[in-house]
């Protein structure tokens, strides 16, 4: 039996044919495993994704909450601030009447200090009318 240049042509392209099917068919199988495996990691990424956004409305929720009542927090406390100005600028000029006037009580105490006896008699009676003045005027209710 002749076979003809066209025919062992057919031939060889069929036997090469044959032999790319069959080394093409265990990588398809190969290659689709390996999609399944993808489509099950992809899912799981989904799920995964989904439970954080949950996670994550909640939380930013919480956060916003929290957001509120601070800055309600704050309006109340600069309120009080505003409301402790005044007193502590009081206390404050306060402390510098007193500062003032014990400077002024350390000038006095030198300036007599020097003086004579006559003038000490002096002040120890006014400073005494002045605590009886004062005595008297709480007995009878004014002061």
């Amino acid at each position: 039996m002749v076979i003809s240049y066209g025919a062992l042509a057919g031939l060889i392209a069929a036997v090469a044919f044959l032999i790319l099917v069959l080394f093409t068919i265990p990588m398809l199988v190969h290659t689709s495993k390996v999609i399944k495996e993808t489509d099950k990691t992809v899912q799981t990424a989904n799920e995964s994704v989904q439970k954080i956004s949950k996670d994550l409305n909640g939380l930013m929720g919480q956060t916003g909450d929290l957001l509120d009542k601070t800055n309600t927090l704050l309006a109340d406390v600069n309120g009080k601030m505003k409301t402790l100005d005044p007193v502590v600028k009081a206390a404050a000029d306060l402390g510098e009447s007193v500062s003032d006037v014990n400077a002024s009580s350390r000038k006095m105490a030198k300036r007599f200090s020097g003086a004579h006896i006559r003038h000490a008699g002096i002040i120890s009676s006014m400073l005494a009318s002045a605590s009886s003045l004062a005595r008297r005027k709480r007995r009878k209710g004014e002061d």
